[in-house]
């Protein structure tokens, strides 16, 4: 292109180029060339979220359910820093952002110019690279290299910083053909002594199991399906993180649900006692292995991830493989079925009663109610009337979102956007929003808390400007749930600061902001509420009571091993009365 444009037309070309259709943002000083120039052409839209953590919730929204780089768009000083939470989330779920940043006018770098802050230093902990644009002619190319590296390898943020003078300067513009960073060159293919090591021990196992994570899903829907064709092939019994629901359907016969935690007790059981676990897109983090020196003891580890700097960070394993996860599982396929594709079908056998023994402590049961809405049923109720619809499922962050993982069944990838590493508070909300922009005519529903949802409820207006039609289904326990029942548990019952005082009418609340509001505290009513929820056509806040001392379960106590889990029925019958009794107490 030889006709000279500003770096914020440059910045447009590049966004168009690409194939960016809709950016999340706020607008201040430090970025109104950019604003200026979106407003002057109509292949870019915005987005204008109410608090800039909204947009970088709204971008992981949109990437996570789409597989495609979320864009967020702030300025200089706060608004850069209000978008660190967002980053950090990102990073820690593997999810693909580019973030463009305003910045003062390069003269007045480092002079405590007004809404300057070292933006680069402050997210160099948070984003996998990020770069401050010094001169125009360098802009298109630090453009493209950011989208590169942000989808590249092991998906995560990145984060331009730009200064309005760059904004405001002529250059040219050239386009992404061939660009690469030139040291991030992550490797796809497995090297081949792994795989065919990965193979012999698949062949030999006698107690395996795959635990599978948020990287299935990154790597794109033919990893899951890759996934689910090998597991079938074997039939070894496959478990999941929070991050890798749906990856594999949660009404097949060999998923044992998720792990960890708050993961059932036949996967949990399951990861203890296999001989041979094939780790696929999951780092091994503290919220799965529980005490690491008693972290499946027995057993042979492959780990499969793109990422080399994961391998044998948290765990030793025996069989480490680099490489995409699409690309591995596809060769070890091939490797195993070279070799005969056989298993040991009789020990097999043998794992396969063991793990029905375990499922027959139905650890997810529950004591159901008449009078009093059970949190495990509000989510039952919700799945059974969504499901067999383009449905999408956001979370906030605490006793809510175990129970949509344990209750909802997840049948296909990306359908399901939480905040797994960093567990932010507030994320649900403007995640939903940006589910919500990428597929306009989807079922988008936010899972929430009183509490979490919170956090972020200002961009309820952004969903009323936008005309999204997001629901916000909230189970109002009236308490901080998660902490409540941590502080019940292992802290003597001393509940300090958990209680939700002063909570908003949230039916109110929705109608203050152009929304519907519906309530609803009785379990005979609540089907008939759900459906109302979902024939709105609008965005609807859903004030669902529930019972206010309900504790989730299974649960790993803190410090202890992932094999020493705590069941509802390890609590004595009289303190789960007690609890719903007291939840009763709470709605009159």
């Amino acid at each position: 292109m030889d006709e000279e444009m500003t770096g914020a037309e440059i910045l447009i070309r590049a966004l168009v180029d690409q194939g960016v259709s809709r950016v999340f943002g706020y607008p201040g000083g430090a970025v109104l060339p950019i604003y200026d120039a979106l407003f002057q052409q109509e292949e870019v839209g915005h987005i204008l979220v109410r608090h800039e953590q909204g947009a970088t919730h709204a971008a992981e929204g949109y990437a996570r359910s789409t597989g495609e780089v979320g864009v967020v768009l702030v300025t200089s000083g706060p608004g850069a820093t209000n978008a660190v939470t967002g980053l950090t989330d990102a990073l820690m779920d593997s999810i693909p952002l580019v973030c463009i940043s305003g910045q003062v006018a390069t003269h007045l770098i480092g002079n405590d110019a007004f809404q300057e802050c070292d933006t680069v230093g402050i997210t160099r902990p948070c984003t996998k690279h990020n770069w401050l644009v010094k001169d125009v002619k360098d802009l298109p190319r630090i453009l493209h290299e950011a989208f590169y590296v942000a989808r590249s390898g092991r998906p995560g943020p990145v984060l331009v910083d730009i200064p309005k003078d760059v904004q405001l300067s002529l250059g040219r513009y050239s386009g992404p053909e061939n660009v690469q960073h030139k040291t991030y060159q992550p490797r796809i293919k497995p090297e081949r002594s792994g795989v065919e090591e990965a193979a012999r021990l698949i062949a030999g196992a006698k107690r395996p199991v795959f635990y599978t994570g948020g990287g299935v899903i990154n790597s794109g829907p033919e990893a899951s399906e890759t996934l689910r064709a090998l597991a079938r092939a074997t039939g070894f019994p496959v478990t999941s993180t929070l991050m890798g629901l749906g990856a594999y359907p949660a009404s097949d016969r060999q998923w044992l649900g998720m792990l960890g935690m708050h993961g059932t007790y036949e996967a949990n059981l399951a990861m203890h006692d296999c001989d041979v676990m094939i780790c696929v897109g999951a780092r091994f983090d503290d919220r799965i292995t529980g005490r690491l020196d008693a972290f499946s003891p027995g057993s042979k580890k492959i780990h499969i991830d793109i990422d080399p700097s994961q391998i044998n960070k948290n765990v030793k394993v025996d069989v480490p493989i680099i490489g995409d996860v699409n690309a591995v599982l596809t060769e070890i396929m091939a490797a195993w079925k070279a070799e005969g594709g056989r298993t040991e079908t009789e020990a097999l056998a043998t794992w396969w009663r063991q793990i029905e023994a375990w499922r027959g402590k139905r650890c997810l049961g529950y004591k159901p109610n008449d009078d009093v809405i059970m949190p495990q049923y509000a989510v039952e109720r919700l799945y059974e009337l969504t499901k067999g619809r383009d449905s999408y499922i956001t979370t906030e962050v605490g006793q809510h979102q175990m129970w949509a993982a344990q209750y909802y069944g997840f049948e296909e990838p990306n359908r399901w956007m939480t905040s797994g590493g960093l567990g932010t508070m507030g994320y649900g909300l403007p995640a939903a929003m940006g589910v919500q922009v990428a597929h306009p005519d989807a079922l988008v529903v936010c899972v929430a808390g009183d509490a979490s949802v919170l956090m972020n409820m200002q961009e309820m207006s952004t969903a009323v400007q936008h005309n999204l039609p997001v629901k916000i289904f909230i189970m109002n326990n009236q308490y901080m749930g998660m902490v409540r029942q941590w502080q019940q548990l292992l802290h003597g019952n001393r509940l300090s600061h958990s209680y939700s005082e002063a909570l908003p009418d949230f039916v109110k609340l929705a109608e203050a902001y152009g929304a519907k509001g519906i309530f609803c505290q009785k379990p005979g009513e609540l089907d008939d509420k759900i459906q109302e929820m979902i024939d709105t056509p609008g965005p609807v806040i859903f004030d669902c009571r529930v019972a206010s001392l309900a504790n989730c379960f299974p649960m790993i106590p803190s410090g202890k091993a992932h094999n020493e889990m705590l069941l509802a029925a390890d609590i004595e019958e009289e303190e789960i009365s007690q609890a719903i009794d007291e939840a009763g107490k709470m709605l009159v």
